[in-house]
């Protein structure tokens, strides 16, 4: 049995945001797949079905994004999850070009509050997790005005493409394994996020930086 959460924030005002894109993945999965209707159990809403021979439940936790471990803790230790091996969680990632997809079988949070309150309530951080790209904020911006804001029209079309390759990638991983999803769905980085990376690099080494978290 498989555990595929999406994570995002629940109420209206939150759809259609940076944030909130596992939250639509997961959806393209519910559809694509034919997952039963999300019912609401474990402060968080569960759909079952079946995807190549392997159950799965696909998961939105509803304790919004800082609590997302609450949700996934206990629907873990309720269908006897092991996390290591039948846990993935898709994010949202500013860290990637919108669109582009990082799959990895374990890690830090990467300075993102849902997947630390995962790894907090679960106690490890071997778990696989999907990461959509959004972007970074501009300069001057709010970290959480930037994630908590609607995707503009001109990323919409391709964060819609990534929400679709996403669910497939969860998928994948579930009928043909972790390591041909990460070589199938893993894109390359652009030349834009190579000279970002290398300008972060050189700018760290001259100052201090302090972590900055997601909402």
């Amino acid at each position: 049995m498989y555990l595929i959460v999406g994570l995002g924030n629940p109420g209206r005002e939150y759809q259609r945001t940076r944030h909130n894109v596992g939250f639509e993945a997961l959806d393209e999965l519910i559809a694509k797949y034919g997952i039963g209707a999300p019912q609401s159990k474990f402060r968080a809403m569960l759909g079952k079905g079946v995807i190549g021979t392997e159950k799965v439940i696909a998961v939105k936790p509803l304790t919004y994004m800082n609590l997302s471990g609450e949700a996934v803790r206990a629907v873990v230790d309720y269908y006897k999850i092991d996390p290591e091996t039948e846990l993935i969680v898709i994010s949202d990632d500013v860290d990637l070009e919108p669109g582009r997809l990082r799959i990895r079988k374990s890690g830090s949070a990467g300075g993102h509050n849902g997947l630390k309150s995962i790894i907090q309530h679960l106690g490890t951080e071997k778990f696989l997790r999907i990461r959509i790209g959004v972007g970074g904020k501009k300069d001057g911006w709010d970290l959480a005005d930037h994630v908590l804001g609607k995707i503009p029209e001109e990323e919409r079309a391709v964060i819609g493409e990534a929400l679709k390759k996403a669910a497939e990638a969860a998928a994948c991983v579930v009928t043909d394994g972790a390591d041909i999803a990460m070589n199938r769905y893993n894109t390359k980085k652009t030349k834009k996020e190579k000279k970002e990376k290398t300008e972060a690099a050189e700018k760290g080494s001259s100052e201090e930086n302090g972590q900055t978290e997601h909402v």
